[in-house]
């Protein structure tokens, strides 16, 4: 049984410690949701988990199946089968996204995939993701849309099939239809295979469509407190406030946030629950 393991995990950022001391424990074919206000480490962790060099690691352990990906590159922790979905994926100029793929897919093979192959596969993710097939002739992100480029990652999601995804606010910036089809391929997903995803959003209504197995609240760079699905719920009701009168936790906030008036779905995104 593949696992993911965290233990007490600091990271600094431009000299500034964000995580400080996390622990979080993945198993495998689980959909962890993670919660938090904004600026409190939930990206910094994905980031620090597939090794963006800007984050340091500067105290703990992150374990594959044993293995410490810590002394991984971030390509090594990609063949190990770690993946991340960025919240901005970057515009590459002069790079075809459909040689971007290939060649992504041929990183993960001892074998590399033949050219009638990978055009079938990736005609069918491209079905899927209800993306028109010129795309894969375009330059990688270069001039896509915010919900394109959303759906551009998981269709690597899908041709890649790692063991372990990292999906960082995929569903900003999405229509209705974009998130009812990122929902429908993340189901998929978890239905034909023992994937595990770790997801990172500020909607409910994400959360409501993927249906976690599991949740994660961050606060202060730390995980406070896990439980089902209901802590989403319960946040996306009450905000973050019941967690200082319940567990004893000072949120530290962002100027002008009111954790009382703060729920899921609307962390510096809208205000709907009012006092």
């Amino acid at each position: 049984m593949k696992t993911l393991v965290i233990e007490n995990l600091h990271v600094n950022v431009d000299d500034k410690e964000i995580l400080k001391g996390v622990n979080l424990t993945i198993k495998e074919n689980e959909t962890v949701a993670l919660l938090g206000p904004n600026g409190h480490g939930k990206s910094t962790l994905l980031a620090a988990i597939m090794g963006n060099p800007r984050y340091k690691v500067t105290e703990g352990k992150i374990l594959l199946d044993g293995k410490d990906l810590l002394a991984m590159s971030v390509d090594e922790r990609a063949k190990s089968g770690i993946f991340l979905a960025m919240q901005y994926p970057s515009e590459v100029p002069g790079v075809v996204n459909a040689d971007f793929l290939k060649a992504a897919i041929n990183s993960c093979r001892e074998k590399p995939i033949g050219l009638y192959e990978f055009y079938r596969q990736l005609e069918s993710a491209s079905k899927t993701m209800n993306i028109s097939m010129e795309m894969a002739s375009r330059f990688l992100n270069e001039g896509f849309s915010g919900g394109e480029k959303k759906r551009n990652e998981i269709l690597q999601l899908l041709l890649l099939k790692p063991d372990f995804a990292m999906l960082d606010e995929i569903d900003s910036g999405l229509d209705v239809d974009a998130l009812n089809c990122v929902s429908e391929a993340i189901n998929n997903m978890k239905n034909q295979s023992t994937i595990s995803f770790l997801v990172v959003s500020h909607y409910a209504r994400l959360y409501q469509l993927i249906r976690p197995t599991r949740t994660a609240i961050m606060i202060n760079g730390r995980i406070v407190i896990e439980g089902g699905p209901e802590l989403i719920s319960r946040i996306d009701k009450d905000g973050y406030e019941w967690l200082k009168y319940e567990l004893g936790i000072e949120i530290k906030k962002e100027d002008h946030v009111d954790m009382r008036t703060t729920s899921i779905g609307s962390c510096a995104v809208k205000e709907t629950i009012k006092k």
